[in-house]
């Protein structure tokens, strides 16, 4: 029900009233069950559809599922589960077909029985999918026939179809589905790449479940693709994925599995060598947990106990000394845990927070029996665990020196802010931003052209420290990286990143347009993923956009952001037009005027925010082409070198 007020009228009665019949709800207030109408509803709605099929997988009834992206740029998803019942349902009168696609909140996940536990974030189900598509088309396979039924935006065009099926033992059911673009205004296209993590990682966290992916759409910028998951191991195969650039500490990876009041518990541990960070992973029925939860704080609790108990049995740890901290025993560590919760509590500003208490204690309580008996059957691991914990905890109190020292050889003992950093007046950091410039010519135009009530400067000297392979005490003994720590209020690595403490919710990256400045913004990108990296998960680092040329003809100027942008304004230029093009090499070449109009001015400039789509892979990528390991990034660089444009390349 929406209210609309009369405002020129004064009048608010019943005819004010508008109640919002069926899907028409969905139609109008879109966002409120696909989150928005840009890319990420978009591609929601295909998880809407393959979550159904995931829940009869969970449910043990389906073994396959296929997705496509079609020729005409729809989707389609087959499975072979037991098919949406097709007879007349009690309540509604309709076929249940009919019901579960045109009725919210209507299907086998909101009642008792249909499935125990279900996926996907908003559990809007496939109703909600069809009211946002111009067309849609499902498709049953069971009791030896087919029945199809059509629908357009969420209404029925015609009644049930049936006719005998070929196989008389087929079941399943298809969906294809168009979006409709009076819906998503920002265009339908669907990103092959987004779909693919999201069925790669759904493959991992559910074993045996084979995922086939198409895209069949030919013409310029498609090139027609297919890819098979299916992964036995699980999130046991998921660890290896992530670390196998890695150097394992020991080469057994710990799973655990276990089930206690209905809830489902699976996680996998692996330990490494040559990381100085802990990597875990946190997923709620399928749904990847950004802002962590219950399940997360459980699991860090039960390994700084157990771990602690192993040490003193195995006396690494002696009677007088403290127990080792949480952030020690979890360096160099990749974990997945992943729960099925009948009833999920998603809390947080994503809606990605698991809030369910209970199971905390669900978790210490599976983990801890197998954790404990895995690590006493095997000493050898325990011992290299708990020897890379004790190195964590020596570096971490050289840090703490380290830290201690800096501060006392500051000459600004009254602000812990340096010397170098020009801040903004305002004291809200929701409305704060910070930019990172490399060198001082850059900041001095930056400083002149910026606003100083809302934008402060911090100019960088030369390239910050590669943290990726650098450990603690190196970190805090390092100026760069020091006025980064103290400018932006980040505290103390390892610790829980704690958003009262940062200074700016916009963290920018201003870099120029060159491989200098495209390495100084990857080590800086490096410093945030591995110090910090709730600072991205949660969306606070951006990277500006400057002007690569600036386009003159007679008294108007263009400035132009890539060389398509540059040819194609050149185009609609007469063809004996006199024109001239300056490149900007570096940004201290920009008048401050030019920089607060092109890359500064909320009003007109282009920013980048940095997200995450699949950690896994962003965190095998940083550890191959920033880690000290020489053979896998010579390997990638063959791998992927050919495929580069040279002419592209600004050396």
């Amino acid at each position: 029900m929406s209210e609309d007020f009369d405002v020129q009228s004064g009048e608010y009665g019943s005819s004010q009233i508008r109640v919002l019949e069926g899907l028409e709800a969905v139609r109008v207030r879109p966002g409120m069950y696909i989150g928005n109408t840009t890319s990420l509803g978009l591609h929601h709605l295909v998880y809407e559809v393959v979550d159904n099929s995931i829940d009869e997988a969970l449910a043990g009834y389906c073994k396959n599922i296929e997705a496509s992206i079609n020729a005409d740029g729809s989707i389609t998803v087959v499975d072979d589960g037991r098919g949406i019942p097709t007879e007349t349902h009690p309540q509604t009168g309709k076929s249940t077909l009919e019901t579960v696609l045109t009725v919210l909140h209507a299907g086998g996940k909101f009642g008792d029985g249909g499935y125990s536990v279900s996926g996907g974030l908003h559990g809007v189900g496939v109703s909600v999918v069809n009211a946002l598509s111009a067309d849609l088309e499902v498709k049953v396979w069971r009791e030896q026939n087919m029945y199809t039924q059509k629908f357009s935006k969420g209404i029925p065009v015609g009644g049930l179809l049936t006719v005998p099926t070929e196989k008389a033992d087929r079941t399943g059911t298809s969906v294809t589905f168009m979006p409709d673009t009076s819906i998503f205004t920002h265009g339908i296209e669907f990103d092959y790449d987004i779909l693919a993590i999201r069925f790669r990682e759904l493959a991992y966290l559910n074993a045996g479940i084979k995922i086939s992916f198409a895209d069949l759409r030919t013409g310029e910028g498609f090139t027609p693709r297919e890819e098979i998951y299916l992964y036995e191991g699980g999130i046991k195969e998921y660890i290896s994925h992530i670390n196998e650039d890695k150097q394992a500490l020991h080469e057994e990876i710990i799973y655990v599995q276990g089930v206690k009041n209905n809830v489902q518990v699976e996680v996998a541990l692996q330990w490494c060598s040559d990381a100085y960070t802990d990597n875990l992973l946190g997923f709620a029925n399928n749904i990847k947990t950004k802002e962590g939860g219950t399940h997360l704080e459980g699991l860090k609790a039960v390994l700084t106990r157990t771990i602690n108990s192993i040490g003193r049995k195995r006396k690494k740890l002696k009677e007088g000394d403290s127990n080792l901290g949480g952030e020690n025993i979890r360096e160099g560590l990749t974990a997945i845990v992943s729960v099925k919760v009948p009833n999920p509590e998603f809390e947080g500003q994503t809606k990605t927070k698991l809030g369910n208490s209970e199971v905390r204690g669900i978790v210490e309580t599976i983990v801890s029996e197998t954790l404990t008996e895995f690590l006493e059957f095997r000493p050898h691991i325990a011992d290299a665990i708990l020897e890379k914990a004790l190195q964590a905890f020596n570096a971490a109190e050289a840090a703490r020196r380290a830290r201690d020292l800096v501060r006392r050889k500051s000459v600004l003992e009254s602000s812990p802010l340096p010397g170098k950093l020009a801040d903004c007046s305002s004291k809200d950091p929701s409305e704060s931003e910070i930019f990172i410039v490399e060198g001082d010519s850059a900041g001095g135009s930056a400083k002149q052209g910026r606003d100083r009530r809302t934008q402060a400067i911090l100019p960088l000297r030369g390239k910050i420290l590669n943290i990726e392979k650098t450990d603690d005490a190196r970190i805090y003994k390092n100026n760069e990286v020091q006025s980064l720590i103290a400018a932006l209020g980040l505290g103390v690595k390892g610790e829980e990143f704690n958003v009262a403490n940062l200074r700016y919710h916009r963290v920018c990256l201003m870099t120029d347009a060159d491989v200098d400045g495209a390495h100084i913004r990857t080590l800086l990108l490096t410093f945030f993923y591995r110090y910090q990296r709730d600072l991205i998960d949660q969306g606070f680092v951006y990277i500006a956009c400057p002007p690569l040329y600036k386009l003159e003809r007679g008294k108007n100027h263009f400035y132009c952001y890539s060389d398509r942008e540059l040819q194609a304004q050149i185009a609609t230029f007469p063809a004996n037009a006199n024109y001239t093009i300056q490149r900007f090499k570096g940004l201290g070449e920009m008048m401050p005027q030019q920089l607060w109009d092109t890359t500064m001015n909320p009003e007109t400039r282009s920013m980048k925010r940095i997200e995450i789509q699949d950690a896994a892979e962003a965190d095998r990528i940083f550890t191959i082409l920033m880690g000290d390991r020489v053979a896998p990034r010579r390997e990638f660089i063959e791998t992927y070198g050919s495929k580069l444009d040279m002419s592209e390349l600004d050396i």
